[in-house]
């Protein structure tokens, strides 16, 4: 009987790991070529479904020759190496095969550099002109299913802040495959409004079919790639008066959410957005009292990511409101519908919830269950649609979710808070993702407006901690330990240890060393706030790339480092963590993105991500 129970228990066990299993993008080997001074840098990814003890084969094919091989022995350690035997006369095409058990095998993705191509860091992708408009924020996702990921890129025209009236331009999005192809435009009119804070877009592969879905809020007049239209495209719902003190926004009409394919930028379906307006003047206030903001100012700050809630499936989960009122709303897409999961819904000041948003939100598994939960500033919405717990820090500007603190488990949490009229608390704070538990404050009763936690000290294991009025850099137990870097933008993998660079505007530095890395003709977006385009792994091995648009916004680059490492470590695409924050990178102030595990100085290795890949 015992054996029967434990066959039984072994049994529901493995059905609980082969079911819980992520659905995952299916990536190709992500090769990328750069020349540099006569000779060529090559890298490739590793996946997280590659067995330890894979290695590779790199190979050549240069004009009409037969391919050779480059490495002498299989590649057993970082993927990345020099070619200093390639012809730069030649055209070049580098491909990978995999080695596991002295067995070769092909695999999937090819690099190619033209004969006599000049020395250049980057890729460029011109872009189709929109008068008037300029390339801004981008997100990827694999928008034909073969492996190679694609650009979606918002182009912005004139546009304001919710705080201020005025009429905007639409806003309008491309799709470009990153040899620069241009592939699709959707416009979603004169009812949505341009700025930072309403048109949160998400591209990810919803329903697992290997090709990625385009989701957004849209209204009355949004057209598709094909010309189709979302609803009623004779009606106009913007505020035409300009002595209302509304003029400019939309504060009445349908709203809508609807999912465009991504392979065609062609509407999918179409559903009433989750919350409509109700009481403009419900969303918040001084002090989230709800009361004091009738302008559709606070009724319109928008907030987006994707989300695995049952473990398995992602989720596409919309978000209204941040100083008062929040409401969030998670949506599964199957069949081509869209379908209600939940509902999370402060409804008023007297709620804990309320006020506590931020301008911006990241997505994790903060209690191990397999299931992501919604970390939004200081409140954490469990995967099931209700509050899991709030710190009552309210509103912030910055997050940052990993395990900062390799010596505690779980993730920690560190966010900035503005301290707004009325309410006192920290400008700073870290807390446990698990359980709210405060770890450290700082600033109290200051507004802080930025702050940044990551490894950037090569000499010390764990996050620091720099934010906005300080001038000091702290470790993660809280005691200073220098100077803080200049900035407190964002981060990036560029160098080749674990630790992170510091990226802000168009360069790159190491702390305490200086200047890495600058992008000669390239410019940041979204004014003092420098962000990338893009940052995210989304070529070659585990570094990120950097996406900026050139000066004359005539095209986008993509820059990759050349920087050899030693480091073997799967794509961080295929952490689900960090996946899921490139998706939501693009959100409000972007904010850069965090693995799931500690990556830094002293980091032990990667867990296996436990995902399925889209076939």
């Amino acid at each position: 009987m015992k054996k029967f129970l434990l066959v039984i228990l072994l049994i529901q066990t493995n059905s609980f790991l082969l079911f819980s299993q992520r659905q995952m993008e299916s990536l190709d080997r992500g090769l990328i070529a750069v020349k540099e001074n006569n000779h060529f840098y090559i890298s490739w990814r590793v996946l997280g479904t590659d067995p330890d003890n894979v290695t590779f084969n790199l190979y050549r094919k240069s004009s009409n020759k037969t391919a050779v091989k480059v490495n002498e022995k299989p590649i057993t350690g970082a993927t990345n190496l020099i070619d200093e035997k390639a012809n730069p006369a030649e055209e070049n095409t580098w491909f990978v095969k995999t080695v596991l058990n002295d067995v070769e095998k092909e695999a999937k993705g090819s690099f190619s550099l033209a004969a006599n191509s000049p020395d250049k860091n980057y890729l460029s992708i011109p872009l189709k002109a929109i008068p008037g408009y300029a390339p801004n924020d981008c997100s990827v996702g694999d928008l034909d299913g073969d492996g190679r990921y694609e650009l979606v890129v918002h182009m912005t025209g004139k546009g304001a802040d919710n705080s201020f009236t005025g009429l905007t331009d639409p806003p309008i999005f491309q799709a470009y495959t990153l040899e620069g192809k241009f592939l699709w435009e959707i416009n979603l009119g004169k009812n949505i409004r341009e700025g930072a804070h309403y048109t949160q877009f998400m591209v990810y592969d919803l329903d697992g079919d290997g090709i990625a879905e385009f989701v957004c809020k849209t209204a009355d007049g949004t057209t598709d790639n094909a010309q189709n239209v979302v609803g009623d495209a004779t009606k106009d719902w913007r505020d035409l008066n300009p002595k209302s003190g509304t003029f400019g926004k939309i504060l009445q009409g349908p709203e809508y959410l609807s999912v465009f394919d991504g392979k065609t930028g062609n509407l999918v379906t179409t559903v009433p957005y989750i919350p409509e307006r109700g009481n403009i003047g419900a969303w918040g206030g001084k002090g989230g009292n709800g009361k004091n903001d009738n302008t559709g100012n606070r009724v319109d700050r928008f907030t987006a990511c994707v989300a695995y809630l049952d473990g398995i499936h992602p989720s596409v989960v919309m978000c209204r409101g941040y100083y008062g009122r929040i409401v969030i709303a998670a949506w599964d897409f199957k069949d081509k519908k869209l379908t209600s999961r939940w509902v999370f819904d402060t409804k008023d000041g007297s709620n804990p919830y309320s006020g506590m948003g931020n301008h911006g939100l990241s997505v994790a598994d903060v209690d191990n269950d397999g299931k992501d939960e919604i970390i939004f500033g200081s409140m954490v919405v469990d995967d099931d649609g209700k509050g899991l717990y709030t710190t009552g820090f309210r509103h912030g500007d910055a997050l940052h979710v990993s395990d900062l603190d390799p010596e505690i488990p779980g993730q920690e949490v560190f966010g900035v808070h503005e301290i707004e009229e009325g309410t006192k608390g920290p400008g700073v704070a870290l807390f446990s993702a698990a359980d709210g538990k405060v770890l450290f404050t700082a600033a109290p009763n200051e507004d802080v407006g930025r702050g940044v936690a990551d490894n950037i000290d090569t000499t010390r294991v764990g996050a620091q901690m720099w934010w906005s009025g300080s001038r000091g850099l702290y470790d993660i137990k809280g005691n200073r330990i220098g100077d803080a870097p200049r900035s407190t933008n964002f981060l990036i993998y560029w160098d080749g240890d674990a630790s992170r660079e510091i990226l802000n505007s168009n360069y790159i530095d190491k702390y305490g060393k200086g200047r890495l890395f600058t992008a000669e003709g390239a410019r940041s977006n979204n004014g003092s706030k420098s962000t990338p385009a893009l940052s995210a792994d989304i070529l070659g091995d585990w570094r990120e790339e950097l996406i900026l648009r050139s000066n004359d916004n005539s095209e986008l680059r993509i820059y990759s480092t050349t920087i050899p490492t030693t480091i073997r470590q799967y794509t961080l695409m295929h952490d689900s963590q960090y996946r899921l924050a490139i998706a939501w990178q693009n959100v409000g102030y972007n904010q850069p993105p965090h693995t799931s595990f500690y990556m830094g100085t002293g980091m032990k290795a990667a867990p296996k991500p436990n995902i399925k890949l889209a076939p």
